[in-house]
């Protein structure tokens, strides 16, 4: 048997597969092999075993899907109310104000007037 890289996944059809050839084992009734890890009640195990293990996947994932969520609900929540923040510093100081350089925002003061420009003759 080759060497195998056991960091990939098995592909489904792969998966399908192998337990296409463990039903059709099970129907051999003269299945004796030397080999322990060949038989029958270690295939039947290993398959328990690899249920068990891609529902707590499953679970996990759920899990992991609804925390993102909260997340990023939390992180636009956050905001919002970060800009509701912004919003009053400028109504109870106004938009000149130090305060609301405070808050990142910048000084009305502080932006250039447009300069009107001469026409060309």
């Amino acid at each position: 048997m080759t060497t195998q890289n056991t960091n990939n996944r098995l592909a489904p059809s792969v998966l399908n597969a192998d337990q296409d050839i463990f039903e059709g084992l099970q129907t051999i009734t003269e299945y004796a092999p030397y080999r322990k890890e060949a038989s029958i009640s270690q295939i039947e195990q290993a398959q328990v075993e690899m249920l068990k293990s891609q529902k707590l996947e499953a679970q996990l994932k759920a899990q992991y899907r609804a925390a993102l969520d909260a997340a990023r609900q939390s992180e636009w929540m956050f905001h919002n109310t970060i800009l509701e923040a912004k919003n009053a510093v400028v109504a109870q100081f106004g938009a000149d104000s130090s305060e609301a350089q405070i808050v990142g925002l910048k000084k009305k003061s502080a932006y250039k007037r447009p300069v009107r420009q001469k026409k060309s003759a």
